[in-house]
């Protein structure tokens, strides 16, 4: 293996590894790309950072329920002062964190609003497995229809967004 492959494998590991403690912050969404990013501004005056919801997938913003999504994560956060609580960062760098506004876990909200599934691993449900549940008996969001697609699935069958024609 070369220099250049082991440093870009140590740059992958480093990228998706945990981190060593939790890092907790106080944070204003500053924007919101999609039903489980958003950008926050730390309180400490440090850069703006990129967060995805751990725990959640959100449908993509051109797949049915996408911008519905975005439009429920903006209404519960944007420019909203939260808690962020990272503890891994994702393979594009972003902290995997979980977001809370007083007592509200964000990505609970969005799962229990229709608007996202608990995230799946191999065959677990996911933290917020109940509240996809709840939303899927009272047929909210995503969850009106039959067989709402997986995120997963929808890029396989049609690519990234950018790849989709309207």
């Amino acid at each position: 293996m070369t220099v250049r492959n082991w440093s870009s494998l140590f740059f992958l590991v480093l990228l998706t590894a945990p981190l060593a403690a939790a890092e907790i912050y106080m944070a204003r969404v500053t924007y919101v790309t999609d039903g489980d990013t958003v950008w926050v501004r730390p309180e400490d005056g440090s850069a703006t950072r990129k967060l995805r919801l751990q725990g959640i997938d959100a449908p993509e913003i051109c797949q049915p329920g996408g911008a519905d999504a975005r439009a429920a994560l903006r209404t519960l956060v944007l420019a909203r002062r939260v808690q962020v609580r990272v503890r891994a960062r994702d393979d594009y760098g972003r902290g995997l964190a979980q977001v809370r506004f007083g007592s509200n876990d964000v990505a609970a909200m969005l799962v229990r609003g229709g608007h996202a599934w608990s995230y799946r691993w191999r065959s677990k449900p996911g933290q917020y497995a109940v509240e996809e549940a709840h939303a899927r008996q009272a047929r909210l969001g995503l969850f009106a229809a039959d067989q709402p697609e997986l995120p997963d699935a929808f890029r396989k069958r049609h690519g990234p967004c950018d790849k989709v024609k309207p």
